[in-house]
């Protein structure tokens, strides 16, 4: 299946069950009800997934259950993130092998050193598999940035890389990479509280977290943010979602974004605020502040057309 980047791609969550297996049923139906609210494919395994506290076989088995669960609706998009390269190219293959559509590539979980050494990581992992790949780039996180002219000399040399996740919240790289490359990548944001300004910029795609507890917000906002860029839709509608949206939006930002993207869901009843250890479950001073949030986005959660 052909990958489209030109849309809302949820970065979808894992739930867990109280005795900290995976609820797989909950996750086909999660991915269905994220795909019927009108987004255009699935990324599991990510950070938001818990993927670092995922076995291989565990890994395996929800991409499965997507694919099962969604058919060829969308493509699945595993992230492909690991502790040694030969354990990224491993699971590489084992996607492709079972059929999903592309990869997001990520640097490795722990190790962070100079390009030399990523560079070679992306490269193992991108001549792996035939499969369409985005580049993940969050120097926040993962300690490692692409820079503009390292990911456009990957754009050179791996024609199977199509996309890059631009996550340095700095939305001046779109238009650094466009300098340098054209439009030879899609470029998709993937900080969610600055989403309308990446798609002014030019971002065409957005890798989302908020999505999985709000998909038809999440949509209609992309969507208006679009329109606007192109000068055909309203900006003060699309200025009263963004508004109304930010408090969310910004749980993505913080190092316990998926307690918060989790509780976030529970509190939608569509999932549930358990994690997977080392993190814990929000409580406190910490708990109350981020359901006073949630709450009050839902007492002036706007009517979706």
């Amino acid at each position: 299946m052909k990958v489209n980047w030109q849309g809302v791609i949820p970065a979808i969550t894992t739930k867990f069950n109280r005795d900290d297996t995976i609820d797989y049923t909950f996750f086909a139906n999660h991915c269905r009800w994220l795909i019927d609210a009108g987004c255009v494919g699935l990324v599991p395994l990510g950070s938001l997934g818990e993927g670092a506290t995922l076995s291989f076989e565990e890994k395996i088995a929800l991409l499965k259950t997507a694919l099962e669960a969604i058919g060829d609706r969308v493509p699945v998009i595993p992230g492909i993130a690991a502790l040694s390269t030969t354990e990224a190219v491993r699971l590489a293959q084992a996607a492709e092998h079972i059929g999903c559509s592309g990869l997001m590539v990520l640097p490795p979980y722990v190790y962070s050193t100079d390009w030399r050494e990523m560079k070679a990581h992306v490269d193992a992992v991108l001549c792996a598999t035939s499969l369409p790949a985005m580049l993940y780039n969050n120097p926040l996180a993962y300690k490692t940035d692409f820079l503009p002219e390292q990911i456009a000399e990957l754009a050179r040399e791996h024609s199977n890389l199509q996309a890059v996740k631009e996550s340095s919240a700095d939305v001046r790289r779109i238009a650094a990479i466009r300098a340098l490359i054209g439009e030879r990548l899609e470029l998709l944001v993937g900080v969610d509280d600055c989403l309308v300004e990446a798609v002014q910029a030019g971002a065409v795609g957005w890798i989302a977290g908020l999505v999985n507890a709000f998909p038809q917000e999440s949509v209609a906002l992309f969507q208006l943010a679009q329109q606007v860029r192109l000068g055909q839709g309203d900006h003060a509608q699309l200025e009263a979602l963004y508004h109304w949206f930010l408090p969310l939006l910004r749980l993505d930002t913080v190092p316990k974004f998926v307690q918060l993207i989790k509780l976030a869901q529970e509190m939608v009843g569509m999932g549930s605020a358990q994690v997977r250890g080392p993190r814990l479950e929000l409580e406190g001073e910490e708990l109350a502040s981020a359901r006073q949030i949630i709450e009050e986005a839902l007492k002036h959660r706007p009517v979706i057309d």
